[in-house]
C-alpha cells in the first residue's frame, strides 16, 4: 500500500515526522465509531477491510527505520495486552508533534526527555483514584443457562457526546452489525439507558448499593512509578528531576468520603462499560465466559473455588459467504476440514472416539527442533526419487499400523500432515487434522487423558484419549461450506475447557477485522477480571490526565518566575536551572496530547462540527476542574450527579439509566508509555546523528519532500 501522507522538511527532526504521518493513517480508528480501510494486494488483488493499527502497518510498505519502529512497538502491545493499539498509535503522532513545538521553542532535548518522562509518570500516579474495583462478578450468574442465540443491541459510547432529546434515542437491531458501529443507545442486557455529554454511568442500577471502599487511599501501593527507560543517550545523567511529581503546594486532595465511589459487581454492566462501541463482539465475548464458568462448576461440583476467565481458551473461526445470522459461540473446538471427508465424518458421528496428539508435523522427515542429522553416514542409491516415494509409503504404511493396533481414528498434529498419509487414512477411515493450536491440544491432554508426543511412531496404548465425539456443527453440513469448500466440524468431550466463536458472513474482506475485534473485545474483559479494577471510561482518564498536567504547569510557572530570576547565582547544575526555566513549556506540550485525543475522539462520533468546537467544549470543563481544586473529585462528583444539568442538558428525560463507560487499566497506561518512550528515542536518535543543524542556509525549496508510506 503506498500513499503521499505528509511533506517532511529535511531541516527539522525527520524520525519524528515520520512518526506523525505514520499515526495520522490510523486516526479514524480512534473512538466508537471507527471509520474502516480497504487494503488492496497488489499481486493478487484481493481486498481487506481493516479498522486497526495492527492491520493497518501490516499492510503499509514499512521501509523506514522509523516505520519498523513503530510496527515493532504496536506489535509487541498487541501481543502482550491484544488492545489498546489505537491509543498507542495516536499518542505516538500526538506527543511527536507536542516534541517537534518543544524542540521550535528551543527547549534543550534533555529537559524534553526529562520532563515528559516525569509528566506521565505523576499522571500515571494521579489516575488511580479513577479505579473501580471489581467485587464478587459471579455471585449472580445463572450457570444453568444456555446459549443458542444473541439479540444484539448498541450503546452509545461517546463521552462528550451530545444528542438532541426529540431524536429518538432507542432502538433495537436484531442482526449482527459488524461494519460500523450504531449510535443508538441501549445496553447488552435489553433494558434502555440514556446518554449524556460528558463522562458516562449507570445510575442506581441497585437501591442502596454498598459503597466501596476508599479508591485514593490506594493510589501509592497499585502505582509503580518508573524511570524514563532510555538511558542510553549522552543526554541524561544523574541530576535528580522528581521534585515537582509530589503534589503541589495548595492542591491537597480532599477526603475520599466526600467524593463519590464506584464499584462493578455485574457481569453485564462490566461487559456494556467495556465494549466501547463494539456489542455484537462483546455479546459474544460474554456468552463465552459465561460458557467457561458453566464449565467450570461442573467440573468443580461447586462454584467455592474463584473462576478465573481463561481467554487463551477461546478461538475462533470464520465461514466467510454464510449469512450473518449464524455467528455463535460454541463449547468445544470447532475448525475446517475439507468436503471431501463428509462420509468420514457421518461414519464417526455419534460415536466416541481415540484420539492421539502430535505436537509436531506428521510428515515422514520431520525432526523435533534440536535434532542434528548424523554427518557420518552416507546413503548411495541409483535413484533418489525412487527411494523418497518407497521411504514415504513404508513411514504412512507403519503409521497405519500404530493407529489400527491402538484403534485410534482421531489424529490432531500441531504441524503440518503429510497429503500422502492423510489420503490413506480417510481411507481405512480415520480423521487428521493438522495446524492444531497448541491450547487445543493441552485442553484435549487434559480432558481425555492423552499424552501429547513428538513422533506418531512414539503412540502406544498410554498416550491415546478416550471419548471424543465428532460431529458436524450443524446438522446439515452442506448448509456450511464455505467458498473453499471446507466444512465446520465439531469436537468435543466431556469437560473440556475450550470455546469457540464463529463468525460469519456474505462478505469475506470483513472476516478478519470481525475476528480482529472479537479478541480486542475478550483481551479487555480478560484483563478486567484478572486485574480486578476497571478505569472509570468514557474519556474520564484522559481529563483527568489534562487537568493534573495543567495544574502543574500553573504551579511550575509560579515557581519558575522566582527561580529564573535568581539562577544564576544559586543554580548548581545547568540542567536544574533548564529544568525550572522550560518545565511549563513542555508540561504544557505533553498536555496537548491528551486534549487532541479528546477533542478528536469526540469529532470522530460526529457529534460535533470541528475538533475546534469539541475543543472549545473540552476547554470550558477544563477550567471548571481546574477551578474546583480537585480535577478528580470534580469528575466523580460529575460523574454521579445525574441532574446537576452540566454535562446532561438536552437530554430526554425519558430514559432512566445511564451506562457507566470502563477502560481497563494496565493495557491504557502501557500504551502511554510505550508512546512516549518511543518518541523520545526516536528523539534522541534524531539528535545523535547529523540533521543538518550546522547548514541551515538551505534553500527552502529544496528542504521539502514527499514522505511515501
Amino acid at each position: 500500500m503506498v500513499m503521499a501522507c505528509r511533506v517532511i522538511n529535511n531541516r527539522r527532526h525527520v524520525g519524528l515526522q515520520q512518526l506523525l504521518s505514520f499515526a495520522e493513517t490510523g486516526r479514524t480508528f480512534l473512538g466508537p465509531v471507527k471509520s474502516s480501510k480497504f487494503i488492496i494486494d497488489e499481486e493478487s488483488r484481493e481486498s481487506v477491510l481493516i479498522s486497526s493499527p495492527v492491520r493497518l502497518l501490516e499492510s503499509l510498505d514499512l521501509t523506514s527505520a522509523v516505520g519498523q519502529l513503530l510496527n515493532e512497538a504496536v506489535q509487541a502491545h498487541n501481543n502482550t495486552y491484544g488492545t489498546g493499539t489505537n491509543t498507542l498509535l495516536f499518542f505516538v503522532g500526538a506527543w511527536s508533534s507536542a516534541v517537534e513545538e518543544c524542540l521550535h521553542l528551543g527547549v534543550p532535548i534533555p529537559v524534553i526527555v526529562s520532563v515528559m518522562s516525569e509528566g506521565l509518570n505523576s499522571c500515571s500516579e494521579e489516575v488511580v483514584s479513577l479505579q473501580v474495583p471489581i467485587h464478587n462478578l459471579f455471585d449472580h450468574v445463572d450457570n444453568t443457562n444456555t446459549f443458542s442465540g444473541f439479540e444484539t443491541p448498541s450503546v452509545n459510547l461517546c463521552p462528550f457526546l451530545q444528542i438532541p432529546s426529540d431524536t429518538g434515542l432507542i432502538q433495537k437491531d436484531h442482526e449482527l452489525k459488524d461494519v460500523s458501529q450504531s449510535m443508538t443507545i441501549y445496553s447488552l442486557s435489553g433494558r434502555p439507558v440514556k446518554s449524556c455529554k460528558l463522562f458516562r454511568l449507570q445510575a442506581k442500577v441497585e437501591a442502596n448499593k454498598d459503597a466501596s471502599q476508599t479508591l485514593i487511599n490506594s493510589r501509592l501501593a497499585d502505582t509503580s512509578c518508573r524511570k524514563s527507560i532510555l538511558t542510553h543517550s549522552r543526554h541524561f545523567n544523574s541530576t535528580d528531576n522528581n521534585q515537582w511529581v509530589s503534589k503541589p503546594d495548595g492542591l491537597e486532595q480532599p477526603s475520599a468520603a466526600t467524593s463519590k465511589t464506584y464499584s462493578c459487581n455485574d457481569l453485564v454492566e462490566l461487559a456494556v462499560g467495556l465494549s466501547h462501541g463494539d456489542h455484537s463482539s462483546m455479546k459474544l465475548v460474554e456468552a463465552a465466559v459465561r460458557l467457561q464458568y458453566q464449565n467450570a462448576c461442573m467440573q468443580q461440583g461447586n462454584c467455592s473455588v474463584p473462576f478465573m476467565f481463561d481467554v487463551s481458551r477461546i478461538f475462533t473461526c470464520c465461514l466467510p459467504g454464510l449469512p450473518e445470522t449464524s455467528t455463535c459461540v460454541c463449547p468445544g473446538y470447532i475448525t475446517l476440514v475439507s468436503i471431501s471427508s463428509t462420509a468420514l465424518i457421518k461414519e464417526l458421528k455419534d460415536q466416541p472416539v481415540r484420539v492421539v496428539l502430535v505436537q509436531g508435523d506428521l510428515t515422514e522427515n520431520y525432526r523435533h527442533l534440536g535434532f542434528n542429522k548424523s554427518t557420518n553416514i552416507k546413503t548411495v542409491l541409483e535413484s533418489m526419487k525412487v527411494n523418497q516415494d518407497s521411504t514415504e509409503e513404508l513411514w504412512a504404511h507403519h503409521v497405519l499400523q500404530i493407529l489400527t493396533q491402538c484403534n485410534v481414528h482421531l489424529v490432531l498434529a500441531q504441524g503440518n500432515v503429510s497429503d500422502h498419509l492423510n489420503e490413506k487414512c480417510v481411507y481405512s477411515k480415520r480423521l487428521v487434522i493438522g495446524s492444531v493450536n497448541g491450547s487445543v491440544m493441552q485442553a484435549f491432554a487434559e480432558a481425555t487423558g492423552a499424552v501429547q508426543v513428538a513422533y506418531i511412531t512414539q503412540v502406544n496404548e498410554d498416550c491415546v484419549g478416550n471419548g471424543v465425539y465428532v460431529t458436524f456443527w450443524r446438522s446439515v453440513s452442506v448448509d456450511v461450506v464455505d467458498k473453499k469448500n471446507r466444512m465446520a466440524i465439531l469436537l468435543k468431550t466431556e469437560g473440556i475447557n475450550l470455546v469457540t466463536a464463529v463468525f460469519t458472513g456474505p462478505v469475506t474482506a470483513q472476516m478478519q477485522t470481525k475476528e480482529d475485534r472479537f479478541r480486542t473485545c475478550a483481551s479487555r474483559l480478560y484483563y478486567a477480571l484478572k486485574e480486578q479494577k476497571v478505569f472509570l471510561g468514557g474519556g474520564a482518564v484522559e481529563f483527568l490526565c489534562l487537568s493534573h498536567l495543567q495544574i502543574i504547569e500553573e504551579q511550575s510557572l509560579k515557581k519558575g518566575n522566582q527561580a529564573y530570576s535568581g539562577w544564576l547565582h544559586n543554580s548548581s547544575s545547568w540542567l536544574a536551572s533548564s529544568l525550572a526555566l522550560y518545565r511549563p513549556t513542555v508540561l504544557k506540550c505533553l498536555a496537548n496530547g491528551w486534549h487532541k485525543y479528546l477533542s478528536t475522539l469526540m469529532y470522530n462520533t460526529a457529534s460535533y462540527s470541528s475538533e475546534f468546537e469539541a475543543s472549545t467544549f473540552i476547554q470550558h470543563h477544563l477550567r471548571n476542574a481546574i477551578d474546583s481544586g480537585s480535577p478528580s473529585s470534580y469528575i466523580l462528583s460529575e460523574y454521579s450527579e445525574l441532574n446537576s444539568g452540566v454535562f446532561n442538558s438536552g437530554i430526554s428525560n425519558k430514559l432512566e439509566q445511564i451506562p457507566r463507560v470502563y477502560d481497563i487499566v494496565t493495557p491504557k497506561i502501557e500504551a502511554w508509555r510505550r508512546a512516549l518512550d518511543l518518541v523520545l528515542l526516536v528523539l534522541q536518535t534524531d539528535s545523535e546523528i547529523v540533521t543538518g543543524h550546522g547548514h541551515m542556509q538551505i534553500n527552502s525549496k529544496e528542504s521539502e519532500g514527499f514522505l511515501f508510506l
